[in-house]
C-alpha cells in the first residue's frame, strides 16, 4: 500500500523516470540499428543493396542460414570488420537465432560507420515465413 501512496505523492517523479527509461531505450535500439521485416529483408537482397550477416555461432551456420549469408559469429565480430569494407556501400542485415542477439553487433558496426538493419525475430521469423535456408 505505502508504494501505491508513494507514487501518488510523487507523480511528477515517477512519470518523469519512466519518460527517461523509454528515452534510453530507444536511444538503445537505435544504436544498434533499425529492425527490419523479412519482407524488407527480401527486398534489399533481390535488389542487391543488402548484405545479410549471420552473427549465430559456426554450427548454427552450417544448419540453416540464408542464401549468400556471411557467418560471423557475435564474439569474432570485432576482429573480423576489416572483411566488411569492400561493402560499405551495402546496408548490412544483421540475423541471429531469434533477434535479441543482434544489437551488440549493431552498435558495433554502426560505431565503425556501416549502415545497419537487424532482421527482427531473426532466423526463428525467417523459417516461420517458411523462406529458403540453405545448409554447409
Amino acid at each position: 500500500m505505502d508504494f501505491f501512496v508513494f507514487i501518488s505523492d510523487q507523480w511528477l517523479a515517477v512519470s518523469l523516470l519512466l519518460v527517461l527509461i523509454y528515452v534510453f531505450a530507444f536511444t538503445e535500439q537505435h544504436k544498434a540499428g533499425k529492425q527490419v521485416s523479412v519482407h524488407d529483408l527480401t527486398l534489399l537482397i533481390n535488389s542487391d543493396k543488402g548484405l545479410v550477416i549471420d552473427v549465430r555461432e559456426s554450427k548454427e551456420f552450417q544448419a540453416g542460414h540464408i542464401t549468400d549469408a556471411i557467418n560471423m559469429p557475435l564474439a569474432k565480430l570485432e576482429g573480423r570488420l576489416t572483411e566488411l569494407e569492400k561493402h560499405r556501400d551495402k546496408t548490412l542485415v544483421l540475423v541471429d537465432k531469434l533477434g535479441q542477439h543482434s544489437a551488440s553487433a549493431g552498435r558495433k558496426l554502426r560505431a565503425s560507420g556501416f549502415d545497419v538493419r537487424r532482421l527482427r525475430g531473426g532466423m526463428g521469423e525467417w523459417r516461420s515465413q517458411s523462406l529458403p535456408v540453405v545448409t554447409d
